[in-house]
């Protein structure tokens, strides 16, 4: 353990001497630069308009200019280019669940997990403008991306334990009339058809005083993945019995390019400014979402022993999804001289369901043996639904920057249902129980019940003091002051066989209260160039499980509900900008305690989240951007994350059981990632523009999940990937031939495994539930996009 820790002591102090290093490098490069100056970053992280090289914390900002000629609209290719942080990529089925976001390594979830709502929430929290929200929209028409590092609770509303993602639309610009359309289309390897969008926004100012924005557009992508054994299905959703009810043949069918997406989006906003003082902004956005099938193909073979293709799923059953969001808010800001008044006020309402296919799961649990007769055509379907809405208020007082005490205060309330039900069946037992095994007593397909409502009520007080004691020296307090009000309903029965039949009706409620502190202290040490230190706190709710606690289906208490768990972030870094350069580089260290672990129970895996011990996170992180020469421009972004487990995490009902180990590196993060891009841009004497870039990302190999079992427990080798574009831009038009995952690699982040979700021929299973979360396929395509 000591050489361990010395090793440790190691790395850190070469990271020290790194952030220092390239401070200092920067300075003596300040001195000699030429006239060329870096453009200037705008964000409003800290409810202010400031240049991001004010802001005294680690925080990235992603132009929507840039995202736009880069083809990027979804959040994970957008998030690769972040150091510190990393995402499990699960396409587009079932987006808006759960976040696969991770900051800083904070994650202990299994990174296939994404089909249901967990009880847990995300350790990221998401932002659309001031909304608490994750949708998961469609990167379209934004402004910029702000990407906070570490706990916010006292600077936002919504408070997080590794980071904050905020999304900022574009606002509508008055006394400016403008239209933009714009389209493309792509193939992907794979598939056998091609993908397309379609897009337009268009500004109208409404008089002088008003203008109305809209954006909208649709998706259309063609399927990369076959489902080749697919039940043939009578009129009742069960698998054909081609021979006879009481015979084991089935008839199978196969299904090219399944994991379709259709996406269809709109944002509506209105922004009232009838005087120098005050303005007003309303906005109203939507999207739908219907995929046909899992972009999660099987590495394996199927009950015969054939092997499955690079691109085929051995689900026996379709699995779609669909999904629907909508978000409006209305912002306002006042003017007061000493002080900006804001006020958010917005209602979400979002919901989704999908089909599951559990068949695998079932059968590698031997249930199908044990508790269905082994009936001779298995297919257990999970109907899967959830739903999200929320009531939210936020305030905030915002000092003007230039006095000796800078403020940031707010008040913030927020009141959220969250619903999940799952019906679990095992298509067509009953009309051949009936027939097969006339005495047992099967009552239905139906063999499983679960649904959920919880409450979630949350009012705090939040705010930040910076004392400005020189021109190049700040000191800031934050705190943060809350209280929660959580209330759980909860229905489970199980059991298709009479005599076992079982319901449980849980109602279980809880509140907590508490305060979150954050101390900071930045230094210029040089024109541009700013030294930090910041200590902040994070937080994240308690709940409950919805388990039967009586019955032939009965769990431990133990597993009913779980404590909150919270962190203390430090970090310590250097940012700063000299010439045509900008870098940000720095160090972390997190303690993380209780934490909390989505799971499942012991006897019949239900899905539950428990309390584990501690864990820590500690590392580097250094971003770096310019331009040099005639036109050429890169970004280089690194991340060093050592993430792990600090104590034993121990079975809920039984803590004499391990089931993960300290020093268990936590899931779904790489310990190092790379990001690279480079660009240069020729400008002619027409007025034309060409733009060629290139862009690389490689991720470290990373875990599938922290527990010991060889249900879950995988390692995903590392990889890279690489794009390429080229733009040729007019006066009021731009084309683009892009290729994406140059090298068409797989780009495995998490899978669900053979021993857990694999085939079973003993009990008639010949599918394979088995499969892993791939990135897209190297996609080419071209776009184009014209300004009236």
């Amino acid at each position: 353990m000591k050489s361990e820790s010395l090793l440790q002591k190691k790395r850190l102090a070469s990271a020290i001497a790194l952030a220092f290093g390239v401070g200092h490098a920067m300075t003596l490069h300040a001195q000699t630069a030429g006239k060329e100056e870096i453009s200037t970053v705008t964000v409003t992280a800290q409810g202010r308009k400031e240049n991001i090289l004010k802001i005294p914390y680690n925080i990235s900002s992603l132009s929507g200019q840039d995202l736009e000629e880069k083809n990027i609209t979804d959040q994970t290719e957008m998030l690769r280019s972040v150091a510190g942080a990393s995402i499990v990529d699960r396409g587009n089925r079932n987006s808006g669940v759960i976040s696969g976001v991770t900051m800083r390594g904070l994650n202990v979830n299994g990174s296939a997990l994404g089909d249901f709502q967990t009880s847990a929430v995300p350790t990221v929290s998401t932002y659309v403008n001031n909304t608490p929200l994750f949708a998961n929209f469609l990167i379209k028409d934004v402004d910029r991306v702000e990407v906070l590092r570490g706990p916010q609770g006292t600077l936002y509303g919504s408070g997080s334990l590794g980071g904050t993602v905020r999304y900022i639309t574009r606002r509508p610009e008055l006394n400016t009339y403008s239209a933009k359309i714009d389209s493309s289309i792509s193939r992907t390897n794979g598939s056998e058809g091609t993908n397309y969008t379609a897009d337009g926004v268009f500004n109208v100012p409404l008089g002088e005083l008003f203008a109305l924005r809209l954006a909208a557009g649709k998706v259309n992508n063609a399927g990369v993945i076959d489902y080749p054994n697919v039940y043939v299905l009578d009129s009742k959703g069960a698998p054909v019995a081609p021979n006879g009810i009481l015979d084991k043949t089935a008839s199978y069918r196969s299904v090219k390019d399944a994991d379709t997406v259709k996406i269809d989006y709109a944002r509506l906003s209105l922004l009232a400014k009838p005087n120098t003082d005050f303005q007003a902004l309303f906005t109203y956005q939507t999207q739908t979402d219907d995929v046909g099938g899992r972009r999660q193909p099987t590495i394996g073979n199927n009950g015969y022993g054939v092997p499955y293709g690079q691109y085929e799923n051995g689900s026996v059953q379709l699995e779609p999804s669909t999904r629907d969001v909508k978000l409006a808010a209305l912002e306002m800001d006042l003017d007061l001289g000493f002080a900006t008044l804001s006020s958010g006020t917005s209602h979400y309402d979002q919901k989704g369901s999908s089909l599951s296919e559990n068949t695998g799961f079932y059968a590698k649990n031997a249930w199908l043996a044990n508790y269905y007769y082994n009936y001779p055509r298995p297919m257990a379907q999970a109907v899967r639904s959830y739903g999200d809405k929320a009531f939210v208020q936020e305030i905030r007082l915002v000092s003007k920057k230039g006095n000796s005490v800078d403020y940031i205060v707010g008040a913030y309330y927020q009141n959220q249902d969250l619903n999940a039900a799952q019906f679990s069946y095992l298509r067509g037992l009953k009309a051949w129980s009936d027939v097969a095994q006339p005495k047992a007593g099967v009552t239905s397909d139906n063999d499983f019940v679960f649904q959920r409502a919880q409450n979630f009520k949350e009012r705090a007080l939040f705010g930040e003091l910076t004392w400005n004691l020189s021109p190049a020296l700040r000191v800031t307090g934050g705190m943060r002051s809350f209280k929660t009000d959580f209330n759980n309903d909860s229905i489970l029965g199980s059991g298709v066989i009479a005599p076992y039949n079982a319901t449980t009706h849980t109602v279980i409620e809880q509140n907590d209260s508490g305060n979150l502190y954050k101390g900071n202290i930045s230094w210029d040490f040089a024109d541009k160039q700013m030294l930090y230190m910041t200590a902040s706190q994070g937080y994240r709710r308690a709940g409950a499980n919805a388990v039967p606690l009586t019955g032939n289906f009965a769990e431990n208490k133990a597993w009913q509900t779980f404590k909150p768990d919270t962190n203390t972030n430090v970090e310590l870094g250097i940012k700063g900008a000299s010439g045509s350069m900008r870098y940000n580089v720095s160090l972390f260290h997190i303690d993380w305690k209780n934490i909390q672990i989505d799971t499942t129970t012991p006897n019949w895996g239900f899905y539950v989240a428990q309390n584990g011990g501690k864990a820590s996170s500690q590392g580097l992180e250094a971003e770096l951007s310019g331009r040099f020469g005639e036109g050429w421009r890169y970004t280089l972004s690194y991340a060093y994350v050592d993430a792990k487990l600090d104590e034993d995490v121990r079975r809920a009902d039984n803590p004499a059981v391990i089931t993960a180990k300290a020093g268990t590196v936590l899931p779904g993060t790489a310990k190092n990632t790379l990001s690279a891009s480079l660009e240069h841009t020729m400008t002619f004497d027409n007025g034309l523009y060409w733009t060629n870039r290139i862009n690389a990302y490689y991720q470290g190999s990373t875990e599938n999940a922290i527990s010991s079992s060889a249900l879950v427990k995988k390692t995903w080798d590392s990889f890279s990937q690489w794009g390429l574009s080229s733009t040729l831009m007019g006066g009021k038009w731009s084309a683009t031939f892009f290729v994406k995952n140059l090298t068409n690699n797989a780009g495995i982040t998490g899978g669900f495994l053979e021993a857990s979700m694999g085939t079973s021929p003993s009990q008639n299973y010949y599918g394979n539930g088995s499969k892993v979360l791939i990135s897209q396929p190297r996609t080419i395509g071209f776009s184009a996009n014209y300004n009236f």
